[in-house]
């Protein structure tokens, strides 16, 4: 192994950025600038908004919810144990590459249930998710050059190694979700310093 690991050039750490970074470019190229506008009035126009996802995706939702806070955005993460009750007039922004994710859809059916608003993030707009949303935000996971659909990949383990899983979308929706932030700076007009206000102190 050490043998291995002296040896490496790191040729497929390089290339898993560079892909990535194509990937990016062409998600920003096919990106829906009105499903972006919609999302955007609902979350501004949101009594609460909540957050979810499963595994890794559940990490980059927590990270928006983070900066939602920052904003001054009534933000919570779906399951810690300090989240209040889902009411009509919130939004629930769910994130799911396959938006087949059983209990992120379930949840998905409860949020619809009480009347709140159900966005999705998802490389599957026509999945359980995006069939159930008033919005849903299609992000690519992998390349369209890739072969079979998202379901049928995942369900063979067709998967690569430079982007292992479900990679690809986590990267991306997260690279999104900090951008839609940007755009939400503009938007309300808050500072730099608007944003560290409300930064955690107790770290």
């Amino acid at each position: 192994m050490k043998d291995i690991i002296s040896s490496t050039k790191c040729e497929h750490l390089i290339s898993s950025i560079e892909l990535m970074a194509h990937h990016l470019e062409s998600v920003a190229e096919s990106i829906d600038i009105e499903d972006i506008r919609q999302m955007i009035t609902h979350i501004m126009e949101a009594d609460s908004i909540f957050v979810m996802g499963a595994g890794r995706s559940g990490l980059v939702g927590k990270a928006f919810a983070m900066r939602l806070m920052h904003l001054g955005l009534r933000s919570y993460v779906v399951g810690e144990s300090t989240t209040p009750a889902v009411r009509k007039g919130d939004a629930v922004i769910a994130i799911s590459g396959s938006g087949e994710t059983r209990s992120i859809s379930d949840l998905g059916r409860i949020t619809k249930d009480i009347g709140a608003t159900l966005i999705t993030v998802t490389s599957n707009k026509d999945s359980t998710l995006g069939n159930l949303s008033d919005n849903t935000m299609e992000i690519k996971g992998r390349t369209k050059d890739d072969v079979g659909g998202y379901l049928e990949r995942h369900m063979r383990g067709e998967y690569s190694h430079l982007t292992p899983l479900g990679t690809s979308f986590e990267i991306s929706s997260l690279v999104f979700l900090d951008a839609l932030v940007a755009e939400l700076i503009s938007i309300t007009g808050a500072s730099e310093d608007d944003l560290k206000s409300r930064h955690a102190k107790l770290e």
